[in-house]
C-alpha cells in the first residue's frame, strides 16, 4: 500500500518493477569488479530478457565507444543483469550512468536489502548510485539494469561495482562418459578444481547434487540429455555440454492407457475423486477435468489417486486422464456431483487505516471509522530489519498526527467495533516494510512477535501486504505444491503456526500487488534462463498452500502494468475490463507461466474481493464509481460487460478493498458510501 502523497505515484510504480529507490551521491571508484563495464566487448557477462532487442551500440555513449541500448516490450522491461562474484559482509558501490524515459540500476542476492534507484533522462546521460552490504554467508550478486514498459529504448554505459572481488567459481566439469541400460543411466564428469560439490541436469531440470563425480538413477526407457554443474561458495558454473543417454528402447514410450473407476464424494464444500491408475504405461501426472475443463493436475505413483476440489455450490461432471512426455490418454469414466449452495456470505468492504503514520491524508481515530467499513487493517506492522523476522507495531506520535488517540482510546474503540460485528487486523509490510524470513529464527521470530500484537489489542487476525522484495524464488523453484525457496517456505509456516494458535476464528487476508499474482501466468520466479525478475508471481504457492484457511484475498488491482488475462490480451488499469480480467483469473484458475502441468487452482468466490484505491490521490490506476460497479455487475451478474468475458459468473464474489480509510474520508467518503450501498443491493 502507498504512504506517500500524491506527487509519489512516480515512486510507487518503480517499487512494483524494482523495489523502492532514490537517488545518490556519486561514490569514488577503488576497483570495478564487473565484466565488460563499458559494453566495449558487445554484450559479453551480460545476460538480457530474449525480447529486448539488447545490443552494443556506438551512439549515443558515455564512455569509450559504446553502450548498452535495450527496448522493453509488453510484459518485459528489457533487463540486462550480471552475477558478480563478492565477499561476505563486505561493502560495494554499484554505479552506472544511464539514458531514457525510466531507468533503473539495482542488485539483488545482497543477503541483506536488495536495492536499486531510478532516473528519466531522455536527452542526456546521468548517474545513478547505491550502497550495499552483503550478508555473512553472501558470495554472489547480481546487478541489472533495465526500463519501464512502454517508454521506448534507454542506453546504460560504464557499470562500476566497486569493492573487494570474491572467490571465482569452479571450472565448468567434462563429462567423460555416459551410458545407459535397461532401466538406468549413468554419468560420469571430470573432477573440478575449487569444487565443493555438483549438480546434475536431465533434460534441463536439476535432478541431484552430490559430491562424487557420478550419478546413476533407474528411469523408464527413453533418450535423455544430461549436463552437470560446480559448485563452490562463490556459487554455480555454467553448464556442461549435453551429452545424450538412451535407456532401454530409444524409441519414446507409448502415452499411459486411460485411468478407470473415478468416483467422487461431496463433503460440505469440497468434492473428493478418487480413481484406479493407468493400467499400462509411465504416468507424469493425472489431468482432472471438471465440465470438461481442466482444473488441477495430481500425483502418480499411490494405488489410489486422488484430487479435491472446490467448485462452489452446484452439479458438476468430472472426468480424469494420465499423461506423459509422448502425449495424453484418454478420460477416465464420467461422473457427476451435486454440491449444495454453501450458507451465504455477507458481502464485505476491507479498509486500510493508517495507524502509525497520517501520510497526507490525516489521521482517523478508531473510534471515528465510518460503519461501511467490515474489516478495518491497521497499517503497519513493520520489522526491526529486513531479516529479523521481529514485528513491531509503534502507533502514529502526536507530532505527525496532533489528533492522535490515547492507547486505552484506542483499544477501547478496537472493542467497541468488534461489539458491532466489525473486524480489526494487524497487517503487515506495506511498501516500505520489507520482510524476508530467509531463516527458520527469523519465522519463530515473526510468530512470536506478530502474536505479541494480536493479544496486545485483542485483534481478530492478520493481514499479509507483503510488497518490494519480500518474496522471490529461487531458480529452479518451479513447483506451486512444494515450494522450495527459504522466505516462501518460513512464511507459510509461519501462517500455519498463527491460524494453528488462534483457531477456526482467526481471519487471515492477503494484499498482494498483480506482479506477485496473476504476472505468474506468464513469468514464474527468474526464469528458465534466469533472467526474469524472480519476484515474478511468488505470493502463489503462499496462496495456494494457505487456501484452506484464507479469508480472503484482495490482489491490488493498482501501481501495475499492464497485465495478461486469460485472452491472452494485456489489460490496463483504471477500468472495469481490467477488474474483470483479473478477478476471473483468481475465480478460474490458470497455467503457471503457461504450462499445462502446474495449474493455480481456482479460489472460492467468497474468497475473493477486489482491491482499489479510495482516490485519486491514493494511487495508480483509480478507477471511477461507475466503472466499479460495471466491473461487479459483468462478475455477479454477467451484465455490463466489456471486451472481456469472463469465464463463469461469480454470484459469491465477497467485495471490495481499498487503500485507504483515511484517503476515502479525504475524498469525501465516495468509495465506502457509494460501494457499501451498491453491495448492500447486491445481497
Amino acid at each position: 500500500m502507498n504512504q506517500r502523497s500524491a506527487r509519489m505515484r512516480l515512486a510507487a510504480l518503480a517499487v512494483l518493477a524494482l523495489g523502492g529507490a532514490t537517488l545518490s551521491a556519486s561514490p569514488a571508484h577503488a576497483a570495478n569488479i564487473t565484466t565488460n563495464p563499458g559494453f566495449e566487448d558487445g554484450l559479453a557477462g551480460w545476460s538480457c530478457s530474449a525480447s529486448s532487442g539488447a545490443a552494443a551500440v556506438s551512439s549515443p555513449v558515455h564512455g569509450g565507444s559504446k553502450a548498452l541500448q535495450a527496448t522493453p516490450a509488453d510484459g518485459d522491461t528489457a533487463r540486462c543483469q550480471q552475477t558478480v562474484t563478492v565477499e561476505p559482509s563486505s561493502s560495494y558501490t554499484l554505479s552506472g550512468w544511464v539514458r531514457g524515459g525510466y531507468v533503473f540500476l539495482g542488485v539483488s542476492g545482497t543477503g541483506t536489502t536488495d536495492t536499486s534507484t531510478w532516473a528519466s533522462s531522455p536527452s542526456a546521460y546521468t548517474q545513478l548510485t547505491r550502497t550495499f552490504t552483503t550478508g555473512a554467508s553472501t558470495r554472489s550478486v547480481t546487478i541489472h539494469v533495465n526500463g519501464w514498459y512502454g517508454q521506448g529504448a534507454y542506453q546504460a554505459d560504464d557499470i562500476v561495482l566497486d569493492g573487494p572481488p570474491g572467490q571465482g567459481l569452479p571450472a565448468v566439469p567434462a563429462i567423460l562418459s555416459a551410458t545407459g541400460t535397461d532401466t538406468a543411466a549413468t554419468v560420469k564428469w571430470t573432477a573440478a578444481e575449487r569444487a565443493t560439490g555438483y549438480n546434475v541436469y536431465r533434460d534441463g531440470a536439476k535432478v541431484a547434487s552430490t559430491t562424487s563425480t557420478t550419478h546413476t538413477e533407474n528411469l523408464p526407457p527413453g533418450a535423455y540429455g544430461y549436463q552437470v554443474t560446480a559448485l563452490n561458495a562463490a556459487g554455480e558454473t555454467a553448464r556442461s555440454a549435453q551429452v545424450s543417454v538412451v535407456v532401454g528402447d530409444d524409441s519414446p514410450p507409448p502415452p499411459p492407457d486411460p485411468p478407470y473407476g473415478l468416483t467422487g464424494q461431496a463433503s460440505g464444500e469440497t468434492v473428493e475423486l478418487k480413481w484406479k491408475p493407468s493400467a499400462h504405461g509411465y504416468v507424469e501426472a493425472y489431468n482432472v477435468y471438471r465440465n470438461g475443463v481442466k482444473v488441477g493436475t495430481a500425483a502418480p505413483g499411490t494405488a489410489s489417486p486422488s484430487y479435491t476440489d472446490r467448485p462452489g455450490g452446484g452439479t458438476f461432471t468430472y472426468q480424469v486422464s494420465a499423461y506423459n512426455s509422448t502425449g495424453e490418454s484418454g478420460r477416465s469414466n464420467q461422473i457427476s456431483v451435486t454440491l449444495g449452495d454453501p450458507p451465504p456470505a455477507g458481502r464485505l468492504l476491507v479498509g486500510y487505516l493508517h495507524a502509525s503514520f497520517a501520510n497526507g491524508s490525516g489521521y482517523v481515530r478508531m473510534a471515528d471509522v465510518p460503519d461501511e467499513w467490515d474489516i478495518i487493517n491497521l497499517s503497519f506492522g513493520e520489522p526491526t530489519s529486513v531479516t529479523s523476522g521481529d514485528i513491531r507495531f509503534t502507533r502514529c506520535p502526536a507530532a505527525e498526527c496532533p489528533n492522535v488517540e490515547s492507547e486505552a482510546e484506542f483499544t477501547a474503540a478496537i472493542r467497541a467495533k468488534q461489539a458491532a460485528g466489525k473486524k480489526v487486523l494487524i497487517s503487515i509490510g506495506g511498501q516500505n516494510g520489507q520482510v524476508q524470513l530467509t531463516t527458520a529464527a527469523a519465522r519463530d521470530a515473526f510468530v512470536r512477535s506478530v502474536s505479541a500484537i494480536i493479544d496486545r489489542y485483542g485483534l481478530d487476525g492478520l493481514d499479509i501486504d507483503f510488497e518490494g522484495h519480500s518474496l522471490y524464488l529461487d531458480a529452479g523453484d518451479t513447483s506451486l505444491r512444494a515450494p522450495t525457496t527459504p522466505v516462501i517456505v518460513n512464511l507459510i509456516a509461519a501462517l500455519k503456526a498463527l491460524k494453528a494458535k488462534y483457531g477456526a476464528k482467526f481471519v487471515l487476508t492477503m494484499a498482494p500487488e498483480t506482479f506477485f499474482v496473476q504476472l505468474g501466468h506468464q513469468f514464474y520466479g527468474p526464469g528458465a534462463n534466469g533472467s526474469a525478475d524472480r519476484r515474478a508471481g511468488s505470493y502463489l504457492p503462499v496462496v495456494h498452500a494457505m487456501r484452506d484457511d484464507l479469508t480472503l484475498l484482495h490482489v491490488q488491482d493498482y501501481n501495475s502494468g499492464p497485465i495478461m488475462g486469460l485472452d491472452g490480451q494485456y489489460h490496463t488499469m483504471g477500468t472495469h475490463d481490467f477488474h474483470v480480467a483479473m478477478t476471473d483469473m483468481l475465480l478460474a484458475g490458470f497455467p503457471i507461466a503457461g504450462n499445462p502441468a502446474n495449474v493455480f487452482p481456482a479460489l472460492r468466490q467468497d474468497q475473493v474481493a477486489i482491491g482499489l484505491p479510495a482516490a485519486p490521490w491514493a494511487g495508480n490506476g483509480f478507477t471511477t464509481v461507475a466503472e466499479v460497479h460495471k466491473a461487479l455487475d459483468c462478475l455477479t451478474k454477467g451484465a455490463n460487460c466489456g471486451p472481456y468475458r469472463p469465464k463463469a459468473t461469480y454470484p459469491r464474489l465477497r467485495g471490495l478493498m481499498t487503500w485507504s480509510i483515511n484517503w476515502d474520508r479525504y475524498n469525501g467518503h465516495e468509495f465506502s458510501r457509494s460501494h457499501r450501498a451498491y453491495l448492500d443491493r447486491l445481497g
